[in-house]
């Protein structure tokens, strides 16, 4: 998982490291890279028009100009043979993006979400790896990218993995992927891959978790801009419904429409929620816990932080569904198999 942060007036990225400025009217404000907190399964990105919510306020995360375009890369296998020649082997299985060795799809929806991201001004990446250590995959990926990103990885500890045939909802997956995140925005250290050092203090950003095989619309990391303490929106295709999300009067949540165990603190989908990177940063206890009930990861973190009378609702006071909680089909592999027991299977080189 990774998260992604999406970072406003408080900091100017220069040369991929962050520079501290002084308070500055937007008309004065450099562009800044933003990264969503994608942690993983993980914080997140800006960009789009969005909605002059909030009574014209302006935005956390102002959109400035678009920045350059970046020169065309020539292939993922390309730049890594480049930029990683030799990157330490590791099992991969799921980041705050989800991604995995053992999953074919990991490198086509790694792909698909990189590319989604490039449309996004001022992000900054976190893709945190379900590994001991980086995979040549997932960093030849990121360093072809053109994003500012940070690479982690820490691995899943065995009693908390799905067993064989397992269905994924039995255990809470990518928490230790996604309060890793939460650790290097605390604390820095870890970093295998692209930006070490986390934003200095008193940076302004908004921090978003996104899941690699989720569809985003550009608008929805526009309407994170705003975030001033915790944002909410609704999260189509979830929960066995057309959508699941905050029901909203007078431009405050006085609800949620949900189908499964409505009375959950905070029933919402993790794709469906961005948090100031301020508050996280003021509350050094929040984190993701393990061992909470079905359905109840994202209350463990919402708790700490805000009560569900103060969450703010955006896009169009949570009418628009502007992220989708799609999934990737398994791939067969029957044909394959069939051919590696006859010797003629898919030359092994080629990356997939």
């Amino acid at each position: 998982m990774g998260p992604e942060i999406t970072q406003r007036e408080g900091g100017v990225q220069t040369d991929r490291k962050w520079a501290q400025t002084g308070a500055a009217s937007a008309s004065s404000q450099e562009p800044l890279e933003t990264s969503v907190r994608r942690a993983g399964h993980g914080a997140g990105p800006l960009q789009g028009r969005g909605f002059q919510a909030g009574g014209g306020r302006e935005p956390l995360v102002p959109a400035g100009p678009r920045l350059p375009r970046r020169r065309r890369r020539r292939g993922h296998e390309a730049e890594a043979e480049e930029r990683v020649p030799r990157l330490l082997p590791g099992v991969d299985r799921r980041p705050p993006l989800r991604a995995g060795a053992a999953r074919l799809v990991q490198k086509a929806e790694l792909v698909r979400l990189s590319q989604t991201l490039s449309l996004v001004p001022r992000l900054h990446w976190l893709l945190v790896e379900d590994a001991e250590g980086p995979t040549p995959l997932v960093s030849g990926l990121l360093a072809a990218s053109g994003l500012l990103f940070t690479h982690l990885a820490v691995l899943t500890p065995k009693a908390q993995r799905l067993r064989e045939g397992e269905p994924g909802w039995v255990r809470p997956r990518g928490v230790e992927q996604r309060n890793r995140a939460l650790d290097w925005l605390r604390s820095g250290g870890g970093a295998v891959g692209g930006e070490k050092d986390p934003p200095p203090p008193g940076t302004q950003g908004v921090v978003y978790f996104a899941d690699d095989d989720n569809t985003y619309s550009r608008e929805l990391f526009e309407e994170m801009r705003w975030t001033r303490g915790v944002s909410v929106w609704p999260v189509g295709l979830v929960g066995g419904l057309r959508f699941e999300g905050p029901r909203v009067q007078d431009g405050r949540v006085v609800g949620f429409h949900t189908a499964w165990e409505p009375n959950r603190p905070f029933p919402v989908d993790m794709a469906g929620f961005a948090i100031a990177l301020s508050l996280l940063l003021a509350k050094p206890n929040a984190r993701f816990d393990a061992t909470a009930p079905r359905g109840h990861l994202e209350s463990s973190l919402l708790s700490h932080l805000v009560d569900p009378k103060d969450l703010e609702p955006r896009a169009a006071n949570c009418t628009r569904v502007l992220v989708w909680h799609t999934r990737t089909e398994k791939p067969k592999m029957k044909q394959e198999e069939q051919l590696q027991r006859q010797g003629h299977g898919s030359d092994p080189a080629v990356e997939v």
